[in-house]
């Protein structure tokens, strides 16, 4: 087999990391390796002992335009794109008088960090690189010839093969140049996304969620791999997006002896998203595997959680709870004797925290602010499903736009609650059938493959989950969607259930009024539907 490894003779180094820079700045003086580098770069490296050549002596042109334009010039791109292993390219260079470059050493200005940082839109646009992307990717298309490297986890790697004259050999500078395109397209998604944000033009409704564009580019960084995935046998990990240091993701676990798991961050991120539907009163929702066993309102946190554990004792066992405010102590003191995987909440008064920390196996999460509402995407085989996430926004979540099409005007208390109950419906896996009484969720029937079976889940667990009490009859009903047929609702008005709202939209809306009216049961048609697959 051929030798593919290239001697590094001449580098340009031009990074804005420079920790772990001594290591292979003493490799250059100890090979006597041709260093050409830029600015800061320079100066750092001349500190270290190297004897380096400014770009500027390289192109013959100045450093410009407050730094923007340093090496965007055919002295430099020469160098790093011409593949030496190919005759005409090695006379091209020869007749220039142009050197080659074997090694590149270049990052990037901080994009993502300068963003997070909270830095105007002028400072975040001086922090998009131009010509270091295009530096990396010439010597990453050229890895023919020259070794990229854009990792400063790879300097004491590159000082490796500087000192001992081997250099990398065609595989490794193969692997080094995929590191690096896989870099710069990051890089690039960042800036796109932050763009789409800032740039975007706004609908005529006030706004800019664009699903459907061109290209669908987004990025995210690798945070740490987890223990496993859903179950045992699958490979899992969190990755972050660059330019979101306060969301969800990124919550800090205040307390527990163990990590998050798959699945906890599933559920807790279920449960989050839950409470803040409710942004304006107090909320607390208790989930299990996604859906919500438990969901309530309260005057206090502490009340909103003590009536949303009530609607299901038996699943909130092994649970996850979200709270839209800071758990107090008196929360703290309900969820003690509770065996819970999570919790999570803006904030903790310090009394509760020190309470919930007595939990070792409990994982207590801190997130800086709500969710953001963001396009939902969802790989499918060979592509990606997107679409705008589900709120509590359309036309047919205003109860003033609400169609009474049987039964008396409810009092306000039935009202509140039918309002409560449709807003809690948006979470529950379809189909879902949700009963609620003063603020809460007393039974909740989800995931059923038809909305009788749901029906009869929701009255169940209303009536055998609260020590024989009978909980359906005086409650309201939700349904994500329409009634197809009489017999849901049927069941609910024989099982006591006072009033209902749904989308209505089916063919049979007739038959399922008619047995409203016969029931003297009160219904509302939304013309809104909330499936969640």
């Amino acid at each position: 087999m051929a030798d593919t490894t290239r001697r590094i003779a001449r580098a340009l180094v031009s990074v804005y990391e420079k920790e772990g820079l001594e290591e292979l700045a003493r490799a250059f003086v100890q090979a006597g390796t041709q260093v050409v580098s830029t600015g800061s770069t320079a100066t750092t490296l001349e500190s270290m002992g190297v004897q380096v050549t400014p770009v500027e002596k390289v192109t013959g042109f100045p450093e410009s335009l407050g730094g923007r334009v340093k090496t965007l010039d055919p002295h430099i791109h020469a160098g790093i794109l011409a593949d030496m292993t190919n005759p005409d390219h090695a006379r091209q260079l020869k007749d220039l008088e142009i050197q080659p470059f074997d090694l590149v050493v270049v990052n990037l200005y901080p994009f993502a960090q300068t963003v997070l940082s909270g830095a105007d839109p002028a400072a975040c646009l001086e922090k998009i690189d131009i010509g270091g992307p295009a530096m990396v990717r010439a010597a990453a298309k050229n890895n023919a010839s020259v070794a990229i490297v854009t990792d400063s986890a790879d300097y004491s790697l590159a000082a490796e093969r500087v000192s001992s004259g081997t250099g990398f050999d065609l595989a490794e500078r193969q692997a080094l140049a995929a590191k690096a395109f896989a870099m710069t397209a990051a890089y690039d998604a960042a800036i796109a996304e932050w763009t789409a944000e800032h740039w975007s033009c706004t609908t005529e409704d006030g706004s800019n969620q664009t699903v459907a564009s061109g290209n669908l580019t987004r990025t995210w960084n690798l945070s740490h791999e987890l223990r496993y995935g859903e179950n045992p046998h699958q490979h899992a990990a969190l990755y972050l997006d660059p330019l979101d240091r306060t969301g969800f993701a990124s919550a800090n676990q205040l307390g527990g002896a163990k990590a998050m798991s798959y699945n906890n961050y599933v559920d807790a991120d279920s449960a989050w998203r839950t409470v803040w539907d409710f942004a304006d009163r107090p909320a607390v929702a208790v989930v299990k595997h996604s859906n919500p066993c438990g969901l309530a309102i309260g005057e206090t946190i502490a009340q909103a959680h003590l009536k949303a554990h009530a609607c299901d004792p038996m699943s909130a066992y092994g649970g996850v709870i979200a709270a839209n405010r800071p758990v107090t102590l008196a929360m703290a003191k309900q969820v003690k004797p509770i065996f819970t995987e999570v919790i999570v909440a803006p904030d903790y008064e310090d009394e509760a925290l020190d309470l919930l920390k007595t939990k070792k196996n409990l994982r207590i999460l801190k997130v800086e602010r709500p969710p953001r509402h963001l396009p939902f995407l969802r790989p499918i085989d060979g592509g990606v499903l997107v679409q705008s996430e589900d709120l509590i926004d359309a036309p047919g979540d205003n109860p003033d736009s609400w169609r009474l099409v049987s039964g008396p005007e409810p009092d306000d208390r039935t009202m509140s609650d039918l309002m409560f109950a449709w807003r809690a419906i948006r979470s529950v896996k379809s189909n879902a059938i949700l009963l609620a009484h003063d603020g809460a969720t007393v039974g909740i029937g989800m995931g059923q493959v038809n909305r009788v079976d749901s029906s009869h889940l929701a009255v169940e667990r209303a009536n055998t989950l609260a020590e024989g009490l009978n909980r359906a009859k005086g409650s309201v009903a939700a349904s994500d969607a329409f009634f197809p047929f009489a017999d849901g609702l049927e069941y609910l008005a024989e099982a006591g259930v006072v009033a209902a709202v749904h989308p209505g939209g089916s063919i049979r809306d007739e038959e399922v009024i008619e047995a409203a009216k016969k029931a003297g049961m009160t219904m509302y048609l939304t013309g809104t539907r909330h499936f969640f697959h």
